[in-house]
């Protein structure tokens, strides 16, 4: 029962051993499990787990009644709940059988103490307060120091409210990520080929350019992204070219022009995202790109995060593995994604109009390079309502 539930039985002191033979009859076990005999009185319960529960070596108790024609359950039952309202330490019960036990079992269970009709439950049942209490106890990672512009943010999504803009792409949504410490790269909005030839020189080769439009949320699947441009001649055919595909996509879309950015060096690509729930931001991480729909290999934890909630999240994922070395790659800056991780729930804990966040792809470079924001869509509530 105990090896099953991952539980290790206490071995008494010299003392708990002592007290016992003093109390129980030369019949009894002394050692763990304590047989305190079958014709034991509540008296003789309550002498023995007071022994038992004070030992340093314990850390809780498992009362296991089996009735016997003698056997009074309710006397029995307030002797436990003397005993254990005298400890800070868990004491369960299991009452086994069900008419001669049910006065101390509705005794038990008003006063607020757990009882099972077999002890196989009640150990899992410590199983789970062991592992609870391991966790709440848990060394705790130092927390990261940031600085992060809040007013500076608050002034952006302000500023998008007021001009009803409430979906953004990249050219706010990257100035909000900025404002809270995130490496994004440079982007510009060109109108028409030509500025975005002159763009593109003045940014630096190679670039990547992307369709602007409220209506066309993938752009990949548009042909509205072209990666890798290296003169202003190809600046300007990837121009022509990425609106012709957006007009084929969604004649009625409204294009707003196309997107120059620089290249970002190579990473492995995760997604960082965030919806609102009920109880709160409900932070995503996982393996981005294309993957994210392919292997849904995401994990959520809920806002605010601590660094210990960052760490158990990139954990968590299948893909982890992707981040260690794995078959020669080298190792990704994860250090810097819980960090980002973190900054993220800052984001979205001081700004509450954030309805909706998404971080993808996310590129996490080599060991001490950290990692860039390739693309990001945001959307905004006025008012407790989307528009």
């Amino acid at each position: 029962m105990t090896i099953s539930s991952d539980l290790t039985l206490a071995s008494f002191q010299k003392e708990t051993i002592e007290e016992l033979a003093n109390s129980l009859p030369a019949t009894a076990n002394l050692h763990n499990p304590v047989d305190v005999i079958g014709d034991a009185p509540s008296d003789r319960y309550e002498s023995a787990l007071q022994a038992v529960i004070k030992d340093e070596g314990v850390d809780g108790a498992l009362v296991i009644l089996t009735p016997q024609s003698m056997t009074n359950a309710l006397g029995t039952a307030e002797a436990i709940v003397r005993v254990a309202r005298r400890s800070p330490k868990p004491i369960l019960c299991s009452f086994m059988g069900i008419i001669d036990v049910s006065a101390g079992v509705k005794y038990l269970q008003t006063n607020g103490y757990p009882v099972y009709k077999f002890p196989e439950n009640a150990a899992k049942s410590f199983a789970s307060l062991y592992k609870f209490s391991k966790w709440v106890n848990r060394d705790r990672l130092p927390e990261f120091k940031f600085k992060q512009d809040k007013e500076q943010a608050a002034a952006l999504i302000a500023g998008c409210l007021a001009a009803d803009r409430t979906r953004l792409g990249e050219l706010d949504g990257l100035k909000l990520l900025k404002a809270y410490g995130f490496n994004v790269l440079p982007t510009e909005l060109a109108k028409d080929a030509k500025a975005a030839a002159e763009i593109a020189a003045g940014m630096g080769f190679p670039v990547v350019m992307k369709i602007v439009s409220p209506q066309i949320l993938h752009k990949s699947d548009a042909g509205g992204v072209v990666v890798g441009v290296k003169t202003e001649e190809e600046t300007k055919t990837a121009f022509r070219k990425i609106v012709d595909n957006a007009k084929k996509y969604d004649p009625k879309a409204t294009l707003e022009g196309v997107l120059i950015q620089r290249m970002a060096p190579s990473g492995e690509e995760v997604i960082l995202g965030m919806n609102r729930t009920p109880l709160g931001p409900l932070i995503m991480f996982g393996l981005g790109g294309i993957f994210v729909e392919l292997f849904k290999d995401v994990i959520f934890g809920l806002a605010p995060l601590c660094r210990n909630d960052a760490v158990r999240m990139i954990r968590a994922i299948k893909g982890y593995k992707l981040f260690t070395g794995f078959r020669g790659r080298p190792k990704a800056d994860v250090e810097e994604v819980e960090k980002l991780l973190i900054r993220l729930s800052s984001l979205v804990v001081n700004h509450p109009e954030i309805a909706e966040l998404d971080i993808n792809p996310l590129l996490v470079h080599p060991e001490g390079k950290g990692a860039t924001v390739a693309d990001c869509r945001m959307i905004l509530k006025a008012n407790g309502k989307e528009n």
